[in-house]
């Protein structure tokens, strides 16, 4: 939206220093990490903070996210962070959500890993605080962008893919580390990222890199990138401008490192699958498998005498991927005072995932086959008794069919025209944006009928016990499912407007600053579902998953910024939003910004906020799908012994049925939050800051944790739905407002500038995040858990995260080392392995400027090789680790090339 900037005018520095008193603060009192800015002495605000500038020396115009008010100085009552995109391109970040993965108050690493096994598109998400990913509103130039068009199944309930904004047309990236609702309306209880692109061009420049693990296996990426500018809008009236940029990541199999492991019992790590190959058979309590005790088949472990499945084999634990974007701008200079602006992106990334062959549980041999038991083909161990009248019970994995196979094609794209300049002192910004986020899914391998397959064995042409013959192997290859299953559509379309200006000197200390503003959204969500869906228990998707809403958004909000006296600023903003689903509410903002002498400036806000729920989270149908972990039937099979009436293979340690879907009586998100603060400054070349934050939410809209249905049976008995023979036929969850999140901590900033030495200029930066609280509620009024540090429901917060940085420049020549660190945590199961290790990471680059028109960097991530701590988590499809906290890279070479003409 409009209002995200501040706009400041053309003033002299002498009069500025005069009145404020704050230039030697410039930069920091926005809590802005340093070390990317400390690498380019080029950097004009990096520039304002090393040595004061002639009293005829103007302030150039800065845009900060967080306020509509426009001022002279970027100081302002909220904590921001600046990300350089140049700086990090130099060592070695490549894509947005990698960018995003070095903002330490993000709290996990919601990326493409997270499209295996899930139902995600690909994306990648920004979780500011821990809080969810739908928390954290994502703008590109201060504008709304359409939400993954998938996001709601995962929990994010309408959430921007990072992968969808064009890495390469990034300038910088301002994190507004603070809730913001009462400027930019929902989604902004965590914060606010806004991806600024350049906004003229008049060179050219082309950039080739790559990377590659230095261990065996895949992983490795390929990108290119060029860019384009012509016109100067002051002396030709115009400027277009034009960024492309393609790149390419290779899958990475699970096989390929050796931390990943899904069978390590001693560690309490069990992600096997009690549906095998070849399939365990049962009759009553009884059970067994062809091979025997042993489990000597492939892939195949043993545990409560039947054999599991080992997915290792099969899984991905990086995708495949294929990004292509393209980003262009034109701006044309109507009058002295008036600028009109057209942008158009378009992104896309094809994302391949691979998962172990299919599972069919539920089946039934009867004693006609000639595959059952004792027939001749299918062995019958001494020990077991059979009634050889009456039919076997079976949990197959479909190996015959392959692996399984999907494709994503997640597509984005933005129209926006905009018009800014000055009316009778007024500043005036006005715009006009669509916006369209489509993903269509497809199935490419590995995906059967399931009723041709259940009635091929009930025929007896099946065999789900050994190997097939060629008619069953021809009959399941004629039965395979390919092409697309579902698209997903969400667009948006808006209008949004605002005017600033000054009222006038109130109290002989400045300036009174006005803004007025407002918006209006059409949003609307389409998902259609193909019906073959339904014959496909493994995917997932019910047919009946096809849904549509729409919901119109308006909106007005006014700020004000009070100097009250020449060190103390006070302002306030309020927006008024109506919802034609929900009605009405009205969120203010209250903050002030004082600084008693010109080394400190202190600053604090309270702002409420809200979310309403996503169109996916209240329109989505209900359907039946796996959950994500393997759990014991408590009655059947509680602590993992088989009970009188329980079957090994069918109620310990298994998958089961989970009945989800949306929910139309969910109640808006509300929230609270309180920043204070301070940046000091004692010397020229030395900030500290301190942010200190507490979020308070009410109503969370998430799914209801499957864990604690199995952890709680008797509380949560009518969420156990039991078949006639008394089994867990499946268990019910779906989206709920689930109680309260009480979450507080501290941002922590320190950037040093060394003199100047003849061996060149040494900076050193540190960002860091310590979360000291974060207690939830799973139900209304139930008891808080505490996550911080521990690993509870769905995954845990860190209670310290950080990035040092060093840096060196000497002429041509430049380096930096950084350093990545979480604190460790206690693991899912505690009994069995009580800590996941921390976690630190060392990246070194270097690089050099060949006559300024060709850089040259390259570098080591990971540079000593750390794998990822053991963790027995099984939340994810990936095994041995958490791939949310972590990266299974391992050391990656890095080169870069940049040619500018």
């Amino acid at each position: 939206m409009l209002m995200s900037f501040h706009r400041f005018t053309l003033k002299p520095l002498a009069a500025t220093l005069q009145r404020h008193r704050m230039v030697p603060l410039y930069l920091m009192a926005m809590g802005m990490g340093s070390v990317q800015a400390a690498e380019s002495t080029e950097d004009s605000s990096s520039a304002a903070v090393v040595a004061p500038a002639p009293a005829t020396t103007q302030l150039q115009r800065v845009e900060v996210t967080g306020s509509a008010i426009r001022r002279v100085d970027a100081e302002t009552a909220v904590p921001i962070t600046i990300l350089r995109a140049d700086a990090l391109r130099k060592q070695g970040v490549t894509t947005t959500a990698e960018l995003v993965q070095r903002i330490t108050g993000s709290n996990s690493i919601s990326n493409a890993t997270g499209s295996v096994g899930g139902f995600t598109g690909g994306a990648s998400f920004a979780d500011m605080r821990g809080i969810g990913a739908n928390k954290t509103l994502i703008l590109l130039n201060g504008r709304r962008l359409a939400n993954n068009a998938l996001s709601g199944t995962q929990s994010q309930g309408g959430a921007v893919d990072l992968n969808m904004i064009p890495f390469a047309a990034i300038d910088r990236v301002e994190v507004l580390r603070d809730g913001a609702s009462a400027l930019y309306g929902t989604d902004a209880i965590g914060g606010v990222i806004n991806f600024i692109t350049k906004k003229s061009m008049t060179d050219g420049t082309l950039s080739m890199g790559g990377e590659m693990a230095d261990a065996s296996g895949g992983g490795g990426s390929k990108d290119m990138s060029g860019s384009w500018g012509y016109g100067d809008l002051d002396k030709d009236r115009f400027n277009v401008l034009g960024v492309f940029n393609y790149a390419t990541q290779q899958n990475l199999d699970a096989n390929d490192r050796t931390f990943s492991k899904d069978y390590v019992p001693g560690r309490g790590l069990d992600g096997t699958s009690g549906t095998t190959f070849p399939a365990n058979y049962s009759q009553g309590d009884n059970a067994a498998n062809p091979l025997g005790g042993a489990c000597t088949g492939p892939n195949q472990v043993a545990a409560n005498g039947v054999c599991r499945y080992s997915t290792r084999n099969s899984i991905d634990l990086i995708p495949q991927t294929e990004k292509t974007s393209f980003f262009g701008k034109a701006t044309g200079k109507i009058a002295d005072d008036h600028n009109v602006n057209l942008e158009y992106f378009w992104a896309r990334n094809n994302n391949s995932t691979t998962l172990a062959p299919a599972p069919l549980t539920g089946l039934s041999v009867d004693n006609t086959s000639p595959y059952y038991p004792g027939n001749g083909i299918t062995p019958l161990p001494d020990n077991f008794t059979l009634d050889p009248t009456q039919p076997v019970g079976a949990n197959w994995r479909e190996t015959a069919s392959g692996d399984r196979e999907l494709k994503d094609q997640n597509t984005s794209q933005r129209f926006l025209l905009s018009f800014d300049g000055t009316v009778a002192g007024w500043d005036y910004d006005l715009g006009a944006a669509y916006n369209q986020n489509r993903v269509v899914s497809s199935v490419t391998n590995g995906f059967v009928s399931d009723s041709a397959l259940v009635s091929g064995i009930e025929s007896g042409l099946l065999n789900p016990f050994g190997a097939q013959s060629s008619a069953g192997q021809a009959y399941i290859d004629a039965n395979a499912y390919h092409g697309g299953y579902a698209t997903s559509t969400g667009r948006v379309s808006s209008l949004d407007g605002k005017i600033t200006r000054d009222i006038g000197d109130w109290f002989g200390a400045g300036p009174v600053g006005l803004a007025l503003g407002g918006e209006y959204r059409k949003e609307k969500f389409q998902m259609s579902v193909e019906d073959f869906t339904g014959d496909l228990s493994s995917l997932g998707i019910d047919p009946d998953s096809s849904v549509s809403g729409d919901r119109s958004i308006s909106a007005e909000y006014a700020e004000i910024n009070v100097p009250v006296l020449d060190s103390l600023e006070l302002s306030a903003a309020v927006r008024h939003d109506k919802y034609s689903d929900f009605g009405s509410t009205t969120n203010p903002k209250y903050s002030f910004r004082f600084q008693p002498f010109k080394e400190l400036v202190l600053r604090g806000a309270y702002s409420e906020g809200f979310r309403a729920p996503s169109l996916y989270e209240l329109n989505n149908p209900t359907y039946t799908t796996y959950t994500q972990g393997n759990y014991n039937d408590p009655r059947l099979c509680g602590g993992g012994v088989v009970a009188p009436g329980g079957n090994g293979g069918r109620d310990c340690n298994q998958q089961f049925f989970n009945s989800t879907g949306g929910n139309q009586d969910l109640k808006p998100e509300t929230a609270r939050n309180v920043t204070m603060g301070f940046v000091y400054q004692p010397i020229r070349d030395l900030s500290m800051g301190l942010d200190f934050w507490w979020i308070k939410i009410q109503g969370q809209i998430e799914e209801f944790p499957e864990s604690e249905v199995f952890a709680n049976p008797d509380l949560y008995s009518d969420r156990i739905v039991r078949a006639a023979d008394g089994s867990i036929d499946h268990i019910v969850t779906g989206l709920a407002n689930l109680g309260n999140v009480k979450t507080s901590g501290v941002d922590v900033s320190l950037d040093y500038r060394f003199p100047n030495t003849p061996f060149g200029q040494f900076g050193l930066g540190l960002q860091g995040t310590y979360v000291s609280r974060y207690d939830y509620q799973q139900t209304i009024g139930g008891s808080y858990i505490d996550r911080v540090g521990d690993f509870e429901g769905y995954g845990v917060a860190a209670r310290w995260k950080h990035n040092l940085t060093g840096t060196w420049n000497l002429g041509p020549y430049r380096a930096s080392l950084t350093n990545r660190f979480t604190t460790g945590y206690h693991d899912y199961d505690r009994t069995t392995n009580d800590r996941v290790a921390s976690y630190t990471l060392w990246d070194l680059s270097a690089g050099y400027t060949f006559n300024k028109v060709l850089d040259i960097d390259v570098g080591l991530k990971n540079m000593f090789d750390r794998n990822p701590p053991f963790s027995n988590q099984n939340y994810t499809f990936q095994n041995g680790y958490d791939p949310r906290y972590t990266d299974a890279m391992g050391r990656t070479m890095f080169a870069r090339a940049t040619y500018h003409f």
